[in-house]
């Protein structure tokens, strides 16, 4: 039951961002564009019902992630959620009423079957609740400088390729230190209560690292096409948090030949979510 738990939570999870995907961006185009980082487009996405079911279904997969990272490694949890892409474009189909081609179930099963492999490799393992303050210093100013880094590259260029891969990119930073925060915080909760809960830091911090990430998300869909936004965010969520999990956690990855099964598995997962990126653009502009 130790990797079972956080698996299924993890892919609760996961389903519930695919649909939270398909609702935010369903609304996201549905309000005027900016040139800039703009506050208000939350304010204009409120009055968009089909973007508060989204929020909702956010919150869904908020709870199945807590569940899944009080559980199981964040190596484990986090890669778990590049499955949001081909199952968010399952749930577009089926809520267009649109048929998957045999390529797209093909590019599906690879992803399915990279992360399988990847994961059965590399078996991460550790699930260290206490981090030294100092590793929480290096990370939060490291991934605060490549957000603000990839964030500003990003508003600078106009729509396209480029300012979506920057953005889905600082928004996959901010989902995996938010889920890195979340962890450490859950373990609060469980060792101390909800007294200790709401006085920690880590929990006001990954609030405000995941409002970051929504901000960012949603500029991200506006910002160009889906295949340059969706690789940068579920590639980059997982390998973030690997990195994180790593570091902080001093969670434990297979060495030596396990590499080879461990790097077969991310190139089938990474040439899957680009044929389903690239699946999802040509189908839009289609409609």
């Amino acid at each position: 039951m130790g990797v079972v738990l956080p698996v299924l939570f993890a892919l609760f999870a996961a389903l519930s961002n695919a649909l939270a995907t398909v609702l935010q961006r369903r609304a996201a185009l549905t309000v005027p564009q900016s040139d800039g980082f703009r506050f208000g487009l939350v304010l204009d996405l409120l009055r968009r019902p089909v973007w508060l079911g989204g929020i909702l279904a956010v919150i869904a997969a908020g709870v199945g992630q807590a569940a899944a990272l009080a559980t199981g490694a964040l190596a484990l949890v986090q890669p778990l959620f590049v499955l949001e892409l081909p199952l968010a474009l399952l749930i577009a189909s089926l809520v267009a009423r649109q048929r998957l081609p045999g390529a797209l179930w093909l590019a599906v099963a690879g992803v399915v079957a990279g992360l399988g492999v990847a994961l059965v490799a590399a078996s991460p393992a550790g699930n260290r609740t206490d981090v030294p303050p100092e590793r929480w210093v290096v990370a939060l100013v490291a991934c605060a400088v490549v957000v603000a880094v990839l964030a500003v590259a990003g508003l600078r260029r106009p729509p396209g390729r480029v300012r979506a891969g920057c953005l889905g990119a600082a928004t996959a930073v901010c989902y995996a230190l938010t889920a890195a925060l979340m962890k450490s915080a859950v373990h609060v909760l469980d060792d101390g209560g909800v007294g200790a809960f709401l006085t920690t830091w880590e929990t006001y911090a990954f609030g405000v690292s995941g409002i970051c990430a929504l901000l960012l998300l949603e500029h991200a869909m506006q910002g160009g096409p889906l295949v340059a936004s969706q690789p940068a965010l579920t590639l980059g969520d997982a390998s973030v948090s690997v990195a994180l999990g790593v570091v902080l956690y001093e969670e434990h990855l297979r060495s030596g030949w396990w590499l080879l099964p461990q790097l077969l598995g991310i190139a089938l997962i990474c040439a899957g979510v680009l044929s389903l990126a690239r699946a999802g653009r040509t189908r839009r502009d289609a409609r």
